[in-house]
């Protein structure tokens, strides 16, 4: 068995590309090997800012040898079908053929064996075929030549058993050597093997291994910080792009004037990390940002980073000098008054301006805090202030602060505080792992903000479509269950969704006035709720995802939104939770069974006689004492569990279903449905369409696996 070494080095390939790249290189080659009949055991894949590496140990030094049968045509058959086969099979004569026979009789067959190739011939062909199909997300050429590649492409390292892999991608020659660290250590490296390439490339000061790089900078700059009384503010995706842009980390500090302190702190954390790629630290005495950072170099200096450390904090210094101008300007200027500038920012070409959205959303933000519990004033305060920031200076260079530097503002303004939280957090949540927001203000403006979104967009038909999602409805859709379900929030949806289909009316009656299209528009509106794909569906959907995320069933949840009318989602979960734990028990599991029974037998004998049994038995003809008690049960039954659904107690309406277990049981034990007399038949049949009945006031059975 013998191992490859393929490096492809080239100028800096971008961070957020690298580890992508490395993944595609190794499934690209492994797969063309394994087509090849090369099957290997093992394969790892690196990225550096300057290469791609990937090493495959466990290869046959040669392809196995194939034999294959293939059939010809009968014997007898004409001449030219017999030629044609011959060609084909790459023989000479009927000769080199074997006779064989089937059922049908016999025919030729020609055995073809081939010896396997070298894997060194196959390695040749398949790695310039997998560098010139390499799909990077953005690519370019250079010079003369055709090859596009992330950037320039300088040479290609491919050993295989210890001997170099000849060939040429775009006038590049494959070779044994590449180079170390660009300034460290820049003179050429032989290599045969991985862990002589691996070790010879880390005396050049290069870490081939990302992790080993995100692991020496965090470690490093903990250390760093714990030396100075400090710690560092974690930063996940900076660590992963900071490894991604040095070969051989080292970490050092630096600072920066302590009255940009005064700055809002996300502000100064986003200015270095957007602009320095530098961490920001913390005082954990104060928990405020220290006036000190990190900053990963990708030099070893003779001044131990002093020069490096001095002109990172003039860039620095420069960076958030800007920042506060931006600040202190934005300032000058209260969030109210920055709304007619709103007019002039277009959301959506077929919803309107941002104006005209912020004025649906203060009124459904009215609404919604009125039955919530919500203060309405503070709401439609903050629904009206919420997206004033989007034309400050400051979310202009920093857009990722949009509602955050509205919070800053509006509290430098000493609005009240529920108003302040709000601009900060209507945006939340903003992924599975964020927050909700918790003032009731707060999530009065955030379920607005979202609704407002499902309602437009669906509206005018841009509605997900597979992995498709340009408007992030679905996390919209999410963050709207979050909210009402995490703060326990008990909202009618199809009520909201439809007045924030009526503040959409006149922004509609402006864009489509005078076009055709706008009678398909209207159609949508009447739509929105009912029919197939109507949004409460969608919403049903989502919910289904995320409690079956949290180990609910989804066929509970279908069986609670086919009773219709179900758009008070704390209600469906507690419904569905209260179904569960009933149909764990021994009363619930076979109620199940027999409700499911006599829906069978409805669904065949009404498709039968075309008709519904759907009319009160006449319990003079209950003749069975079976029947007699399974009517009262379900008297009992149903003016039990209806009286329970009505108070929400859903425990109770399960209880009240749960004393027809026996009652169904013994009826289905005893009585004949279908009886000879009509009369008879007919009442049991409407008698069963009342199990039917007392079991759907608390769902609908009939949707319910098992």
């Amino acid at each position: 068995m013998a191992d490859l070494l393929l490096e492809l080095f080239s100028e800096e390939i971008p961070a957020r590309m690298q580890a992508r790249a490395a993944d595609d290189l190794k499934k690209r080659i492994t797969d063309g090997l394994v087509d090849a009949g090369l099957v290997y055991e093992a394969a790892t894949a690196h990225a550096t800012p300057r290469r791609l590496a990937l090493a495959v140990s466990g290869l046959p030094v040669t392809q196995p040898d194939t034999r294959e049968e293939r059939k010809g045509p009968r014997v007898g058959a004409p001449e030219k079908a017999v030629e044609g086969f011959l060609r084909s099979a790459g023989l000479s004569s009927l000769d080199d053929c074997q006779i064989l026979e089937d059922k049908k009789g016999e025919y030729y067959a020609a055995v073809i064996e081939r010896k396997g190739g070298a894997a060194a011939d196959v390695i040749a062909a398949l790695v310039p075929d997998v560098i010139a199909g390499f799909a990077w997300p953005k690519s370019m050429r250079w010079g003369a030549g055709t090859l596009r590649w992330v950037r320039p492409l300088h040479g290609i390292l491919c050993v295989f058993d210890g001997e170099t892999v000849p060939f040429e991608v775009a006038g590049i020659a494959s070779g044994d050597s590449t180079l170390g660290h660009r300034f460290m250590a820049p003179d050429a490296i032989a290599a045969r093997h991985f862990d002589d390439y691996e070790a010879s490339l880390r005396a050049a000061h290069v870490m081939l291994d990302a992790h080993e790089r995100a692991e020496v900078i965090v470690n490093e700059a903990r250390t760093l910080a714990f030396a100075q009384g400090l710690e560092l503010v974690e930063d996940d995706a900076l660590l992963r792009e900071t490894a991604g842009l040095v070969e051989w980390p080292v970490v050092l500090m630096g600072q920066f004037d302590e009255s940009f302190l005064e700055v809002p702190p996300e502000v100064l954390t986003t200015s270095m990390k957007s602009h320095q790629k530098c961490f920001s630290l913390r005082d954990p005495k104060t928990d405020h940002l220290a006036n000190r950072f990190i900053l990963v170099s990708n030099l070893v200096a003779g001044d131990g980073g002093a020069a490096i450390t001095a002109g990172n904090e003039r860039v620095i210094a420069a960076r958030l000098s800007d920042a506060r101008f931006f600040w202190e300007q934005d300032r000058k200027t209260p969030l109210e008054a920055r709304s007619a500038e709103l007019e002039n920012i277009t959301f959506h070409a077929k919803l309107g301006t941002q104006a005209e959205r912020i004025k649906r959303i203060e009124l459904l933000a009215g609404e919604i805090a009125d039955a919530i519990g919500a203060n309405r004033e503070k709401a439609m305060q903050a629904a009206r202030l919420a997206k004033c920031d989007l034309v400050t200076e400051m979310v202009g260079e920093f857009p990722e602060l949009q509602g955050l530097m509205g919070y800053y503002y509006a509290k430098a303004e000493g609005l009240d505080p529920q108003v302040c939280d709000a601009l900060a957090r209507h945006y939340q949540p903003q992924g599975p792992a964020d927050d909700v927001p918790a003032g009731p203000v707060a999530q009065a403006v955030a379920l607005a903000d979202k609704i407002d979104t499902l309602v437009g967009f669906w509206t005018i038909g841009e509605k997900p479509t597979g992995s498709k999602d340009p408007y992030a409805l679905r996390r919209a859709a999410l963050g709207v269950i979050r909210i009402l379900l995490e703060n326990e929030l008990r909202l009618k949806l199809s009520p909201t969704m439809q007045f924030a289909l009526s503040k959409l009316g006149p922004t509609l009656d402006r864009l489509f006035e005078g076009d055709d299209r706008y009678t398909l528009v209207r159609e949508a509106h009447s739509n929105l709720l009912r029919g197939e794909g109507h949004l409460l569906a969608f919403f049903a959907d989502r919910l289904k995802v995320h409690l079956r995320d949290e180990g609910a069933r989804h066929d509970l949840i279908d069986a609670v939104f086919a009773l219709g009318g179900q758009d008070d989602l704390v209600l469906i979960v507690r419904r569905v939770e209260a179904l569960g734990r009933f149909l764990e028990t021994e009363d619930g599991a076979n109620l199940l069974a027999g409700t499911k029974r006599a829906q069978n037998i409805l669904r065949i004998e009404e498709k039968k006689d075309g008709r519904a049994y759907d009319e009160a038995p006449d319990s003079a003809r209950l003749d069975e004492p079976e029947e007699i008690a399974l009517a009262q049960a379900i008297d009992t039954a149903e003016t039990n569990a209806g009286a329970a659904v009505r108070d929400k107690n859903y425990e109770a309406a399960m209880a009240a279903l749960a004393g027809l277990r026996g009652p169904v049981d013994a009826f289905f034990d005893a009585v004949t449905v279908n009886a000879d007399d009509a009369g008879l038949r007919e009442n049991r049949l409407n008698l069963l369409a009342r199990i039917r009945a007392a079991t759907l006031q608390v769902a609908d059975f009939s949707k319910i696996e098992g």
